[in-house]
């Protein structure tokens, strides 16, 4: 299927790894320039910059000032098409929620919530003068299925989903769409990685990393994780004009996890 996306621009953030690294990958599968934002440069993203379509864009983005510079980066490209908002990080809080100090929440906040805001506050201006464009925001199913376990976490996503269904309302009138996209565990460093939650959540309770992972998959109908190249995938239709009448939207992936309509 065509998806309509050759030569457009996009911008992705949280590039370097992970689901928005497999996004970068497919967008230039298609033909798409992506100015692409990450804290530190992986390997595979700078592969990637080196074919050309793709601009490795070094910044931080939870500074005020990060985002105007990665949306600059894109403007390079003349204009601005499409934008992934996917950099996000969490912390299993084993402690509680009496552990969770102002300092952490701030944290939270900033990187799941505030970077999208202001990434977007940045890219709108573009996407306005082109008269079209999308939004696609990676949330989580704990926006809807909050967990004391990630209560920051949890709270800051179903933020950045209220903000995301707020936004589609007063842009969509003048061509720009606005959804989301809830993942489940996804087969990431951030789940899998050494100091990922399943690594945090085994520590905390004296057992094996691998029960934790087979316990999470466990909660899925599939009984596995969802991998990042099919976030990816989605995440690509909702971006082009296959889904042209969409926006307000939430699509939930996490392999049959969510039980309730």
């Amino acid at each position: 299927m065509d998806l309509h996306l050759t030569d457009k621009v996009a911008v992705v953030t949280g590039a370097s790894k992970g689901i928005g690294l497999a996004v970068t990958q497919a967008l230039v599968a298609e033909g798409v320039y992506v100015a692409a934002g990450a804290r530190h440069i992986s390997p595979e993203l700078s592969e990637l910059a080196a074919g050309g379509r793709v601009r490795a864009v070094e910044v931080d983005l939870t500074t005020p000032s990060g985002p105007a510079e990665l949306i600059r980066a894109a403007a390079g490209f003349g204009g601005l098409d499409i934008l992934v908002n996917n950099v996000g990080a969490v912390r299993p809080r084993t402690g509680g929620f009496l552990s969770v100090t102002d300092d952490d929440w701030t944290t939270t906040l900033t990187i799941n919530f505030l970077t999208a805001v202001r990434v977007t506050r940045e890219a709108l201006p573009y996407l306005l003068d082109r008269g079209a464009g999308t939004i696609v925001t990676v949330t989580s199913v704990n926006a809807s299925l909050p967990d004391p376990l990630v209560i920051d976490y949890s709270a800051a996503k179903a933020a950045l989903a209220s903000f995301s269904k707020s936004l589609s309302k007063e842009v969509g009138p003048r061509g720009i769409r606005v959804n989301t996209v809830s993942p489940g565990p996804v087969a990431t460093e951030l789940w899998l990685g050494p100091d990922g939650v399943a690594a945090t959540l085994a520590h905390a309770g004296e057992t094996a990393q691998d029960a934790v992972v087979k316990q999470a998959a466990g909660d899925s109908v599939t009984g596995r994780f969802t991998l990042p190249g099919e976030v990816a995938d989605l995440v690509l239709l909702l971006a082009g004009d296959r889904a042209g009448n969409v926006t307000g939207a939430d699509f939930i992936i996490d392999g049959g996890m969510t039980r309730s309509l």
